[in-house]
């Protein structure tokens, strides 16, 4: 996929990719750009109607007329979802007659950062070779004009997060949950879960202490839930001494988990968690993954005879395989998961509930659970790259991968370097101008001298 970067440094980006248009506001993400984006997504996916939702961020409500007026012009019909999680927006798409949708949303990104996600009629994100075509129409600059007297009203759809919410309960055993009486924490990251989450978790029967649940205020720090952005919900998990702790990103796509003794095993453990729920329930299809996440997950398969398939990093690519190899779950190392039987959208509410219900239909501690998952050790690191440099290293790195622990490489997605006990990959983000360096092992002395050797390797090239 192409990504084009536009300012004249690394801190001001705007990058343009599969994962849609993003930048920072105020510099690069500016009334133009984000009109013209739209019009061209109008004019591309049209004419029919367009649903819009956002998230929390403070730019939000200067993003979001930009993106009816482009659309309204191209000739769509804009319903606006306001403030929901994005998997609330795809979940609307893909149940209404939309022909499409845009998620204002920077997703994990800091919050002078925003982002314009292009969904289809199916609610799937744009795939590589849609999200290049809309490039085309953007740059050609030819958009579909409505005139004076055909343009459509903008409409709204303010049931679309209760409707997700819905969706959500009727995969669970609500009986279950119920009856283990659970003491749930919660971070919202005041992000667009803030006002969902923990009304759905009360109606579940929990007792919910949640901190960052207001939408109107800042968020209180990055909204990646990473164990760096962790330590406030660890300290009210043991505070309230609850059960598990649970948070969201700005968006309601990634979920970082909290055991009952206030630790934070990493991001990696979510998809894990959700596939032993899911896979032990008994859905059928395989397990898909991208090629970044933790080999935990071949393990949890292994368990019940399952298959996993390994994608490209990215949403699309997760998603896209869910559809085609009907799969029973899919999800990320980040935190993002899908469940097919709802949709084809990472969402963290889902993910938190059906953790919770294997909490309680195992009678297990989430410690226990964690516990119960191989002890590889995962790094990851990243270094600052211009995206038009990105790929020249690693087409250099190519020529450096001499090594005796290497059974396999792998081209597929950067670089992915595979031994029996251990695996790097070298991938450039599609979603911020850095290069990735991710190591798992079964020691955490082996996994840090990979990510080291690698990361010094990247940076001589750079």
């Amino acid at each position: 996929m192409t990504v084009a970067t536009f300012g004249s440094t690394v801190s001001r980006p705007l990058t343009i990719g599969i994962g849609g248009v993003r930048g920072v506001v105020g510099e690069t993400l500016t009334p133009d750009l984000l009109i013209n984006f739209s019009q061209a997504f109008g004019t591309y996916i049209g004419p029919g109607r367009v649903l819009v939702s956002r998230d929390t961020r403070p730019s939000g409500p200067m993003v979001a007329p930009c993106v009816r007026s482009g659309l309204t012009a191209s000739g769509c019909e804009v319903i606006d979802l306001g403030v929901v999680p994005t998997a609330a927006l795809q979940l609307a798409v893909k149940e209404s007659d939309a022909v499409g949708g845009i998620a204002i949303t920077a997703g994990h990104n800091a919050e002078e950062w925003n982002a314009l996600k292009f969904i289809r009629s199916d609610g799937i994100f744009l795939n590589h070779h849609q999200a290049e075509e809309l490039l085309n129409v953007y740059h050609q600059k030819q958009f579909a004009n409505a005139a004076w007297d055909a343009l459509e009203p903008v409409g709204v759809d303010s049931g679309a997060g209760a409707r997700h919410l819905e969706a959500i309960r009727s995969q669970l055993d609500v009986a279950a949950i119920r009856s283990a009486g659970l003491k749930i924490a919660l971070d919202c990251t005041n992000g667009a879960c803030s006002r969902f989450t923990p009304g759905f978790l009360e109606s579940l029967g929990c007792e919910v202490f949640a901190m960052n649940d207001d939408p109107a205020l800042p968020f209180p720090h990055e909204p990646r839930p990473v164990p760096a952005n962790l330590s406030p919900l660890q300290a009210l998990v043991r505070a309230a001494r609850a059960d598990a702790g649970f948070a969201h990103d700005a968006d309601g796509d990634r979920l970082g988990v909290v055991t009952e003794k206030g630790e934070a095993p990493g991001e990696e453990y979510t998809v894990c968690l959700a596939a032993e729920m899911v896979l032990g329930r008994g859905d059928p299809g395989p397990v898909v993954t991208n090629l970044s996440t933790t080999m935990r997950v071949e393990d949890v398969a292994e368990r019940y005879g399952r298959e996993v398939i390994r994608t490209k990093v990215g949403q699309v690519y997760i998603a896209e395989a869910a559809y085609n190899h009907s799969a029973a779950v899919a999800g990320e190392g980040s935190g993002g998961i899908v469940f097919p039987a709802i949709n084809y959208a990472h969402d963290s509410i889902a993910a938190l509930a059906h953790i919770i219900q294997l909490m309680a239909t195992r009678g297990q501690a989430l410690s226990e659970l964690v516990a119960g998952l191989p002890d590889y050790t995962m790094v990851k690191r990243t270094v600052p790259c211009p995206p038009q440099r990105s790929y020249s290293v690693l087409a250099e790195l190519r020529e450096d991968m001499d090594a005796s622990w290497i059974e396999t490489v792998d081209l597929f997605d950067g670089i992915k370097l595979i031994g029996a006990d251990r695996w790097v990959h070298i991938r450039a983000s599609m979603t911020e101008p850095r290069i990735r360096v991710i190591a798992e092992a079964s020691g955490p002395q082996l996994a840090q001298d990979l990510a080291d050797s690698y990361m010094r390797r990247v940076t001589r090239l750079l």
